[in-house]
This record gives C-alpha cells, sequence and structure tokens, in this order.
C-alpha cells in the first residue's frame, strides 16, 4: 500500500509540465498595418505617411487672442461643428457650444470662435 502511495505522488509531479506553441526559431513577422487596413482606419494612416500628424483635426487647438476681430479659429470641412472650451486651467468640465460656418460665437469665459473652411481629407 505504501508503494501505491509513491508512486501517486511521483506521477502528479510529473504531469506538472506545460508546452507552448511558440516557435522560438519563427522569422515570421506581422505584415505592414497599412496592407490591412481598410476604410477610415486606411485614409488616416495614408495621411500620417503623407506628413498630416492631425489629419481629422482631433487634437486640442490652443487659444490664441480670441477677441471678436481675431477669433480663434476652428477648421471643420462641414458647415457647423461642435466645440469645447476650458474655459479655466483648472476646471473640472468643458464648456460646449456649437459653431456654425459664419457665424463667430463667444464662450462664457470671453474668448471668440470661428469655424473656417477646411478641405475634407
Amino acid at each position: 500500500m505504501a508503494s501505491l502511495c509513491g508512486r501517486i505522488a511521483v506521477s502528479s509531479v510529473r504531469r506538472n509540465v506545460t508546452y507552448s506553441s511558440v516557435r522560438l526559431a519563427s522569422k515570421t513577422t506581422m505584415g505592414d498595418p497599412l496592407e490591412h487596413a481598410t476604410g477610415l482606419e486606411k485614409r488616416e494612416l495614408l495621411a500620417k505617411v503623407a506628413g498630416a500628424e492631425n489629419p481629422f483635426d482631433l487634437k486640442v487647438i490652443k487659444r490664441g487672442a480670441g477677441t471678436k476681430a481675431q477669433p480663434n479659429e476652428i477648421p471643420s470641412a462641414f458647415e457647423a461643428r461642435i466645440v469645447g472650451c476650458i474655459c479655466e486651467e483648472d476646471a473640472t468640465s468643458v464648456n460646449w457650444m456649437w459653431l456654425h460656418k459664419g457665424q463667430p460665437r463667444r464662450c462664457d469665459c470671453g474668448y471668440w470662435f470661428s469655424l473656417v473652411q477646411k478641405a475634407p481629407l
């Protein structure tokens, strides 16, 4: 009976070996993402290859003077665009407003914004 217990203990220890399907000598690499992309993703990657770092104008635009005579220009390929203004540096909320072509708009903080026509991507 004692020898049977010894075999069970040894056989259970041997089974703790793991196997992996990864080949260490494999030279297979992933293809270029540009070859696999479609739709908007492909247009974005092509624009980045051409040198446009912000093709859809989604990055933050720093406010300038923001006066009525010299408003902050917001690029858009459409007749209207929604814009968020962080009025104070430590603000925890964003003041959202619609900008329409040809109609400059003043934010509650006093800065002016206007829509500027941009060619679509």
